[in-house]
């Protein structure tokens, strides 16, 4: 099954195209970072406004790069949340004109499973179960990971996301924006114990994190320091924070990973590529080594085939006298699927069913922005 895949959560457009949900056939980004550098951070209006510039041409890259024709795709996906609403919007559109003018299914993709899903791309000997810390700069979050579409937040912060606060801090200490890479390579040869941040904890609920404490007394340090023409060693306070964020997410991922007995840990999102700092904790499993696998890059040119392992993305049916894309649909589903679907029509014409993972629990493909659903990790 040739899937052509679309990204727009945020500030940058991406489309791909991957071969039954395991290998990539084509990988191309258009990033709006520089962009977004002159006001410190994302603008909602402006990144959504480029998406749409941006989205048709690298649908067509995708395909080319994959020696691929619009006739050679079997599905459709894209991220649907979360994410800026107005950023995910041009994604989820294109991709359902897409999935229409092509007669395929269109299968909607949570942001937050997709970052865990790609650990099987760089690491293809990982199956579930395993635990998995998801920190970028929208979502820091603990995830057990059970199977390969059954998953529960084990825990989550209670306020900003991690990598929101390395974009904040690098702002305000003027090193630049998107604030991991700056703040990464600033932090090195830098003295951790220079300045004493907080780590916060959470009373009642041990694994769910909270930064924006951290955030604010970094931010506090760097106003005071002005007001009063002193001179912050900005080495020693970029690896002070570094440790700091370290100390909040090692200790808790840890203890996700003994409370599951997994013995693996997974690392996802955005912030995951950064360089790990071993903070002051020393946390661990004692007498145990969890298996670490943390992100890395992948060449979508050189990876090897992998399409006897199961597939991530499970759909059934298609447009009457289109495709039926079911290899990854298993067997036992298939049936039912279409005998027990719910008589209301999705948003375009054909039988496109959406298997949540569970058997009799599969629903007719539609895409929706749940505000509610997603602060509650419902990854439905």
């Amino acid at each position: 099954m040739n899937i052509l895949a679309f990204e727009s959560s945020c500030d940058e457009t991406a489309a791909a195209v991957v071969r039954d949900g395991r290998t990539v056939l084509s990988d191309v980004i258009a990033s709006q970072a520089d962009m977004h550098a002159v006001y410190g951070g994302v603008v909602p209006e402006i990144a959504s406004r480029k998406h749409v510039e941006a989205i048709a041409g690298l649908a067509d890259q995708a395909l080319a790069r994959a020696g691929l024709t619009r006739a050679d795709i079997d599905a459709v996906a894209v991220t649907y949340a979360p994410g800026l609403i107005g950023a995910l919007l041009v994604g989820v559109n294109f991709a359902k004109a897409a999935a229409y003018g092509l007669g395929v299914p269109l299968i909607p993709v949570h942001h937050v499973r997709g970052h865990i899903a790609a650990n099987y791309i760089t690491h293809p000997e990982l199956e579930p179960p395993f635990v998995c810390l998801c920190v970028s700069g929208g979502n820091t979050m603990l995830v057990d990971v059970r199977d390969y579409t059954d998953m529960a937040i084990l825990g989550a912060t209670r306020d900003d996301a991690a990598g929101e606060c390395f974009d904040k801090v690098a702002r305000v200490l003027g090193i630049g924006y998107p604030g991991g890479a700056p703040m990464d390579a600033l932090a090195q040869g830098g003295d951790d114990r220079r300045y004493e941040l907080p780590r916060a904890h959470v009373a009642d609920a041990p694994l769910d994190m909270s930064f924006s404490g951290l955030k604010t007394a970094v931010l506090n340090l760097a106003h005071n320091a002005a007001q009063k023409g002193e001179t912050l060693d900005l080495p020693g306070l970029a690896a002070s924070f570094a440790a700091a964020v370290s100390d909040t997410l090692v200790p808790r991922t840890m203890e996700a990973a003994r409370r599951t007995g997994y013995g693996k840990v997974a690392v996802a999102g955005g912030l995951a590529g950064q360089q790990p700092h071993p903070g002051r904790s020393g946390a661990g499993l004692p007498g145990q080594r969890p298996q670490a696998l943390p992100a890395r890059p992948v060449s979508v040119r050189g990876q090897r085939g992998h399409d006897w392992l199961p597939g991530l993305l499970r759909v059934s049916g298609g447009p009457p006298g289109g495709s039926s894309p079911q290899r990854l649909c298993h067997s036992l589903h298939r049936a039912g699927l279409r005998e027990n679907a719910p008589p209301w029509k999705p948003w375009f014409p054909g039988r496109c069913i959406f298997d949540r993972g569970r058997q009799r629990d599969a629903k007719l493909c539609y895409v929706y922005y749940d505000s509610k659903a997603a602060k509650s990790g419902d990854f439905g």
